[in-house]
């Protein structure tokens, strides 16, 4: 099974979204690496305007495939053709609020989920794992601390501190006298 998400479409489901767009779209994109992982889905995300400089058209962030709409053109065409390229449009789910993009899906064989039943189960499941910020490093939840080590190409063991050595404690000498 796997996921095509309308990414502008699931952030519009948060109040304020657009006073930052970049923002909305880094945080969904780390809510999708989550689901992801946990799910054990291929996630695909689609999102309209100019591609991130962070992550580029085609790129993977944490497990989750980075698109954007061509210039001129918008997401909901971006995700026709990738529904129209699948080679599994019946384990195929696209998550969008828009009518004619889900008659359009449905009539390819995919099935439809609704933005903002999709945002429900990321919140859901981002609540039902939440750990608090003190228990990770540098404000990351120990639950993501090994995919962010991972991202960054930073080995578990890397991240270990090293241990002191055991010290020999000198003996004493024997027989002399105490003052």
């Amino acid at each position: 099974m796997s996921y095509l998400i309308d990414g502008n479409n699931v952030m519009a489901q948060r109040v304020g979204w657009h006073r930052d767009k970049a923002g909305a779209r880094r945080r969904l994109l780390g809510e999708l690496a989550r689901f992801a992982r946990e799910s054990g889905t291929t996630v695909e995300a689609v999102f309209d305007g100019a591609p991130d400089e962070f992550f580029p058209d085609g790129s993977d962030f944490m497990g989750v495939r980075v698109f954007y709409a061509e210039r001129g053109s918008d997401a909901d065409t971006r995700i026709k053709q990738l529904v129209e390229s699948s080679r599994e449009r019946r384990t195929l789910k696209v998550v969008t609020s828009d009518r004619a993009l889900a008659d359009y899906v449905r009539r390819c064989g995919a099935e439809v989920v609704r933005s903002g039943e999709f945002r429900r189960r990321l919140d859901a499941a981002s609540a039902a794992v939440e750990e608090p910020e003190s228990a990770g490093r540098g404000g990351v939840a120990l639950s993501e601390m090994d995919e962010w080590m991972k991202y960054f190409g930073v080995a578990p063991e890397d991240d270990e501190e090293e241990k002191p050595s055991p010290r020999v404690k000198p003996q004493a000498k024997r027989g002399g006298k105490r003052r």
